[in-house]
C-alpha cells in the first residue's frame, strides 16, 4: 500500500464518523428540554458497550479487550467524557450551525497539539493559517458582546478535550485496535457518568440557570417509550462513532485528516434548517469561512510537503 492509502482510508472513516455523530446532535437537541444530560449519557453507554464488543468480535478477537496502555486508555476515556458532556451542554443553548462553526476550531487545535505532543513539523505558513482560523472562532463566539452565549464556552471546552482525544488515539494506535479503544472509551465514559450522577442529584435543579447548566442539573424522569428508544439508539450511534473515529485517526495523520471535519458544518446546517428552521447568522458564517479557509490551506500545505 502506498503512503497515501492509510490517509485516504482514515479520511473516509472520519467522514462516516461525522455523519453518524450528527444523529446524536439531533437527538440531544430534540430531547434535551425534558431529560438531564447524564441520564441520556448513562442509557447511551449501557447500550453502546455490547456493540463495542461486537466490533471486537468482527476484528477476529475473542474474550474481552485488553490493553498494555490502560492508563492512556483511561485518560482517553475521560477526555471523551469531558468533551461530549460539555458538547451536549453547549448544544442545549446554541443552534446546530453555531455549535459546528465553533467546533471548526477542533482541527486547528488538533494540528496545534500535534506539534507539541506528536512532534509533527509545522512551518510558518501553517502557524499563520492557525492564527487566521482562531480569529474566525473569535468572530463566531464574540466574547464580551451582548450576543455572547455561555454555551459557546462549553463548546470550546469540548473542542479542547476532543483534540486531546485525537492525540491520545494516535498514541494508542500502535498497540490497541479501534474496537479496543471504542470499548474502553465507552466503559470509562459510563463509569465517569455514574460517579457524577449522585453529585448532580444532590445539587438538584438550579432556578433560572442558563440552558447549559439546566441541562446538567435537570431532574431525572422516566422516558416515554419513543424517547427511551431514541436514547438507547444513541448507544449504537456512539459505538459506531467511537469505532470510526478511532479507526480514522489510527490510519491517518492527525494534521491530514482533521481538516475534513469541516464538512460537519454543512451537514448540521441542513439538519438545523430542516428540523428547527435555524438559519446561521452572517457573523457565524463569516467566522466559519475563516476557519474553513485556514483548514483547507493547512491541508494544501500537508499535500505539498509530501
Amino acid at each position: 500500500m502506498t503512503k497515501i492509502g492509510p490517509n485516504l482510508n482514515g479520511i473516509l472513516f472520519l467522514l462516516l464518523a461525522m455523519l453518524i455523530i450528527s444523529l446524536q446532535s439531533i437527538a440531544v437537541k430534540g430531547l434535551g428540554g425534558s431529560y438531564p444530560v447524564l441520564e441520556m449519557v448513562v442509557l447511551r453507554n449501557l447500550v453502546a458497550l455490547p456493540f463495542t464488543l461486537l466490533f471486537f468480535r468482527l476484528e477476529g478477537k475473542r474474550g474481552l479487550p485488553s490493553t498494555p496502555q490502560f492508563k492512556l486508555e483511561f485518560t482517553r476515556g475521560m477526555f471523551l467524557f469531558l468533551s461530549y458532556t460539555t458538547f451536549m451542554m453547549g448544544l442545549a443553548a446554541l443552534p446546530l450551525a453555531e455549535v459546528e462553526a465553533i467546533r471548526f476550531s477542533g482541527p486547528l487545535m488538533i494540528t496545534l497539539l500535534s506539534v507539541f505532543l506528536l512532534r509533527e513539523k509545522v512551518e510558518l505558513p501553517r502557524w499563520l493559517a492557525l492564527l487566521v482560523g482562531f480569529l474566525g472562532v473569535l468572530l463566531i463566539v464574540r466574547p464580551g458582546s451582548a450576543s455572547f452565549n455561555l454555551g459557546s464556552v462549553f463548546i470550546l471546552i469540548s473542542v479542547l478535550f476532543y483534540a486531546l482525544t485525537v492525540i491520545s488515539t494516535r498514541k494508542l494506535q500502535a498497540t490497541d485496535s479501534s474496537a479496543t479503544m471504542a470499548y474502553y472509551s465507552s466503559l470509562v465514559y459510563l463509569a465517569a457518568a455514574l460517579v457524577l450522577v449522585p453529585l448532580t442529584l444532590m445539587v438538584g435543579e438550579v432556578p433560572d440557570a442558563p440552558p447549559s447548566l439546566a441541562f446538567l442539573f435537570r431532574a431525572w424522569a422516566m422516558p416515554s417509550l419513543l424517547d427511551g428508544i431514541i436514547m438507547c439508539g444513541l448507544g449504537l450511534v456512539w459505538a459506531g462513532w467511537t469505532y470510526c473515529m478511532a479507526r480514522a485517526y489510527s490510519l491517518a495523520q492527525a494534521s491530514v485528516a482533521a481538516p475534513f471535519e469541516y464538512l460537519s458544518l454543512p451537514i448540521n446546517i441542513i439538519w438545523g434548517f430542516a428540523l428547527w428552521r435555524e438559519i446561521p447568522t452572517w457573523l457565524t458564517l463569516a467566522g466559519a469561512g475563516l476557519t474553513l479557509l485556514s483548514g483547507m490551506f493547512i491541508l494544501y500545505l500537508n499535500r505539498k510537503a509530501r
